[in-house]
């Protein structure tokens, strides 16, 4: 690409089928050699600075793309939330990053989006000026409080042809692509993982925390779970999955105590631990590349499912461990 918004142009034509116009492309020439310019909105998360910090940094992989802009305004009802937002303000000042009174302002500033607010009551809101403004976007977990606005996040996206990705940085454990690939394991026959499992009585319950394990678990089984159910027994909880063809997968969440992530695979000709958490740069890397490309490494179908399988988890618990089918969240969220 010769400039920042035959870029941009670029990526929204490939992620999301839009026309590019001669005055558009015309315009774009101006801009020779500049970085892509990304903004960042909600200062009230550690992944904000993290994020920020990796890209600006040093590192190659990051060439040619640079955090210009933030809007710090997150949550302002979560206490661990909105403490947070004073400190990263001022840490983001100090990179030399430029802070926003309005999303609308930031986004006169940006070519790309990571929306990082960590409460997830005010994703759709804030992702409706972001989609409407035509911006490729990263949703940081989760990408809503509910599968319902989840729902609608995606709908808006579609509506606006705008490459939209979201993923916990838990995806990107270090055995993923092996276990991806099924190296030394071969016909999967189930799957567990754990993980802390804290959770914020403004969303479904998973969410907040729980979809750390649950977006493993997916990572390993891919789509395909056909029903959900519940058990809780003191401070642990366990989340049944049925996937097609009579796989289990299992999460199994930590309300209390120190607790790492991680899991392990059963297949055929061998089982295969998750291997170790490698922290965000994996993650920034797959956001960056999805900037360049428009598409996104995780379908939003996959996506979704992972947020039914933890609406209908919630849903389970609400009935006493019942089992809960993947169709009937969606059609409850749906209505």
């Amino acid at each position: 690409m010769n400039t920042r918004r035959d870029f941009i142009k670029s990526s929204l034509a490939v992620g999301a089928g839009i026309t590019l116009t001669g005055s558009a492309l015309g315009k774009a020439k101006s801009n020779q050699n500049e970085d892509i310019r990304i903004g960042v909105i909600g200062l009230d998360t550690s992944h904000s600075p993290a994020f920020a910090k990796t890209i600006n940094g040093t590192k190659e992989s990051m060439n040619g793309f640079k955090v210009v802009a933030a809007y710090p305004h997150g949550s302002s009802t979560i206490k661990s939330s909105y403490e947070r937002i004073p400190r990263y303000t001022k840490e983001f000042e100090e990179l030399g990053i430029s802070i926003e009174k309005s999303i609308k302002s930031l986004l006169k500033k940006v070519d790309v989006v990571l929306l990082e607010t960590n409460d997830g009551t005010l994703h759709l809101e804030q992702a409706t000026e972001v989609m409407e403004a035509k911006k490729p976007v990263f949703i940081d977990k989760p990408v809503a409080a509910s599968l319902k606005d989840t729902l609608k996040i995606y709908d808006l996206a579609k509506k606006n042809n705008v490459p939209l990705f979201s993923s916990s940085s838990l995806r990107y454990f270090e055995n993923a692509e092996k276990i991806r690939s099924r190296e030394g394991i071969g016909e999967v026959l189930g799957a567990d993982t754990f993980g802390p499992m804290s959770v914020e009585p403004s969303h479904s319950d998973l969410f907040w925390y729980g979809i750390h394990g649950t977006e493993a678990l997916f990572t390993i089984l891919g789509t395909g779970c056909q029903s959900v159910r519940r058990v809780t027994v003191g401070n642990s909880e366990l989340v049944v999955g049925e996937w097609e063809g009579g796989i289990l997968g299992n999460f199994r969440g930590h309300m209390t105590g120190k607790s790492g992530y991680g899991g392990i695979v059963y297949g055929s000709e061998g089982t295969m631990l998750t291997g170790k958490y490698g922290g965000y740069e994996p993650l920034v890397e797959e956001i960056i590349t999805f900037f360049k490309t428009g598409k996104s490494p995780v379908p939003a179908e996959e996506t979704l499912e992972i947020y039914a399988f933890m609406e209908a988890a919630m849903m389970s618990r609400k009935r006493n461990g019942a089992v809960v089918t993947i169709k009937e969240a969606m059609e409850e969220a749906r209505g």
